[in-house]
């Protein structure tokens, strides 16, 4: 086309079956920039011819460069960096979360896993309505874009919601869970686009690339994980995040709008999942209103074919074969994400893992099964030193005795503290009392030095008391202390990792005491200071004033992770003493103990999660996949849906529901094994040839019947016989 005096003659010729066998030629001529638009975009293979071509008007301004390999690298640089930005952002958002709905919305463990599956199960379940709005409706590129806009929004929503100085608590509430709700939309909305549209732009033939792009597909998206994990390390909060995620998001979309004009876009395929819908529908009532006076017939889908294509009923026995084998994946997922739920939770506590794909996927699920049994064994020796918070209608009570001898404490209605407590004992034990409403008032002897003394008191409901029993003029005297509030959380899981430090005086005179960078201030005569956080370490010399002014030196020794401390003050010799006692034990299980458990998970997800992806765009129909990815998605879905159910309904202690998740998949995973020896291996491409090659001789015969119907012979006639 550089020549712009030259003329182009096309010449088509076609060779006729039917009426008239034989050779016809047809003629074209087009001038230099006719024919280049029409010919030349699929000829042009480096980018200086075509820039030239565009340059000089030839090609259009939305013709595609046809390049090999230049589209699909395009696309593959775009998707990673979206899909390192997007999980960056829901890993950031889920990792706090929990601690999010524990720490700031003082929910409960049960109650914060609930609502953090109910989010999961939603992100999962939209994925339908996405491939819904992309198959019929927008295409997979603009609802990609379209549906990023609704999770930025979200985002926007919940960062509002997470800024202490907006409203009260039930705003907080509200503005969360309406910014949990739209994230819920864009993210799974998004989720079926992104893989199958991946897949669209490689060719039919290009099976080893396209495997290849999954598994550097999911390496991306475990790639925002890592980078994570900077941002985490730092002191952070909840609507800073929510801002940052904003703000990568909406890079992510500048990013990926940019290669627009380079990707490939298929055109709509129609409501393809109503269509099925319908279509199963339809088999089902055919076959209940006409199996009784019809012949049996192969398969019950094809009761549909006196309405729907052959085609269409093979396409959906193929999906449904595959969907058949989803049935019992849901257990997986059931266990692998409860990393940001349970496992977040239990972080929390005194201590802080050349096959056929559906064998690497039975495979993962054995890893998953065997890092909930690891977990089981690790929780078994966690809870030997955990003190579980007052349930509700109970408190917890302590007697610290420094009454001068062993003491009994009776209390009328139970039969808490039947031995005698010593003196000074190391480490007195929080018992749980029964209150039996909201309040109490307990009628309450103690027995001291052969007198006895009424220390009659009221208790509350869901919080830790200490009872401190001490010499006075009338003899034994008591002194019941409370946690403050919403400090009776020292003993769950939620603060457990922290040295949690209170000073007992049992001096007639004010003191101050500085511990690192803390400092307590404790009142005369047997009172308690509040309890307060201490980094961990060796205290060997601890200042503490007099309010005289008169100071002196304590050794404190090692404040350890998950303990809770009392130190009590005493002058002895003229000197202040300090005698420390453990209420909570410090943990002893190494935090690296957790190690194998998210080895064996994240190996469980490596097997799983990247073959059943691959597997389900490799087995679905050309104009299936969306629907199959968002049926794959389902399952993670209906995974949340089980721990949901779980969490809220069987009130299990957690290494009885660790095991009972780890029993469950192992059964799921024997029953997805036998259903893998009954699956038969497909490929959609030789399915599009056979029915290629089909059509075209159903195309034959239609002719012939027609020529059959519309060949009437003429006879002769006589003369002045008109037709």
């Amino acid at each position: 086309w550089w020549y712009p005096n030259i003329n182009f003659e096309i010449r088509i010729y076609t060779h006729t079956h039917t009426p008239h066998p034989g050779w016809t030629l047809s003629r074209d001529r087009y001038s230099p920039r006719e024919f280049a638009r029409r010919v030349a975009p699929s000829d042009i293979t480096n980018q200086a011819e075509y820039s030239h071509a565009k340059d000089c008007g030839i090609l259009r301004a939305n013709t595609p460069l046809i390049q090999t390999g230049f589209v699909v690298t395009y696309f593959v640089i775009f998707t990673w960096v979206r899909s390192s930005f997007d999980l960056f952002c829901m890993c950031v958002m889920t990792a706090l979360l929990t601690l999010y709905f524990v720490t700031y919305l003082h929910w409960d463990k049960d109650l914060s896993t609930a609502i953090y599956h109910a989010f999961g199960g939603l992100c999962y379940f939209t994925p339908i309505l996405g491939a819904l709005i992309a198959d019929s409706w927008l295409g997979k590129f603009k609802t990609i874009i379209y549906l990023s806009i609704v999770y930025v929004i979200g985002h926007v929503v919940k960062s509002v919601g997470a800024i202490p100085t907006v409203g009260g608590r039930d705003v907080h509430i509200a503005l969360s869970m309406l910014g949990l709700i739209l994230i819920a939309f864009g993210t799974g909305g998004i989720k079926p686009c992104v893989a199958a549209f991946g897949g669209d732009q490689f060719e039919d033939e290009h099976v080893r690339e396209r495997q290849k792009f999954f598994s550097i597909f999911y390496m991306s998206i475990n790639a925002g994980i890592y980078l994570q994990e900077p941002f985490l390390t730092q002191t952070v909060h909840f609507f800073t995040t929510s801002d940052s995620n904003v703000t990568l998001h909406s890079s992510f979309a500048v990013v990926f709008i940019a290669g627009s004009g380079m990707y490939k876009k298929n055109p709509l395929q129609g409501n393809i999942l109503l269509e099925v819908c319908n279509c199963v529908g339809f088999a089902l009532r055919n076959r209940w209103y006409r199996s009784k006076h019809e012949p049996r017939r192969s398969h019950w889908l094809d009761w549909a074919e006196e309405k729907y294509s052959k085609r269409l009923i093979q396409e959906i026995k193929m999906v449904l074969r595959v969907l058949v084998l989803y049935i019992p994946l849901p257990m997986f997922w059931a266990l692998f994400d409860q990393q940001g739920s349970r496992w977040t939770c239990w972080l929390l506590s005194p201590t802080p893992c050349v096959c056929r794909p559906l064998r690497k996927m039975a495979t993962g699920m054995i890893f998953a099964a065997l890092a909930f049994g690891a977990a089981t064994l690790v929780e078994i020796s966690v809870v030997k030193t955990v003190v579980d918070p007052a349930p509700a209608k109970n408190s917890l009570l302590q007697v610290v005795n420094l009454a001068g001898g062993d003491a009994s404490v009776k209390v009328l209605g139970t039969d808490l503290f039947p031995e005698p407590i010593p003196y000074f004992h190391d480490s007195p034990t929080y018992e749980t009392f029964p209150l039996e409403g909201p309040a109490k008032y307990a009628y309450i002897t103690v027995t001291s030095l052969g007198a006895d003394t009424e220390c009659n008191q009221r208790f509350e409901e869901e919080e830790a008391y200490s009872l401190i029993l001490f010499p006075g003029p009338a003899g034994t005297q008591c002194k019941l202390v409370s946690v403050a509030e919403h400090q009776c959380s020292v003993f769950s899981d939620a603060i457990a990792w922290f040295r949690l430090y209170r000073f007992l005086n049992t001096l007639p005179e004010d003191l101050n005491i500085t511990v690192g960078t803390v400092l307590f201030n404790v009142s005369s005569e047997y009172s308690v200071s509040p309890n307060q956080t201490v980094s961990q370490g060796v205290y060997s010399d601890v200042t503490c004033c007099l309010k005289s002014g008169e100071c002196y030196r304590l050794d404190l020794g090692l404040l350890d992770f998950g303990a809770i401390y009392t130190i009590i003050l005493k002058e002895e010799s003229g000197k202040i003493v300090a005698h420390k006692t453990e209420d909570v034990k410090a943990n002893n299980v190494h935090i690296a103990w957790q190690i194998p458990q998210y080895a064996l998970i994240t190996a469980g997800e490596v097997m799983f999660s990247i073959t059943g992806l691959e597997f389900s765009y490799s087995q679905a129909p050309a104009n299936m996949k969306s629907v199959l990815q968002a049926g794959w998605l389902l399952t993670v879905a209906f995974g949340n849906v089980i721990v949901l159910i779980v969490a809220e309904g069987a009130g299990l202690e957690q290494w009885k529901e660790f095991l009972l998740f780890a029993s469950l998949l192992l059964g799921v995973c024997i029953i997805f094994s036998i259903m893998t020896c009954f699956y038969t291996y497909v490929n959609p491409e030789q399915l599009e040839k056979f029915y290629l090659e089909n059509s075209g001789k159903e195309g034959d015969n239609n002719e012939n019947m027609k020529k059959k119907n519309n060949d009437v012979p003429l006879k002769k006639t006589g003369k002045g016989t008109r037709l």
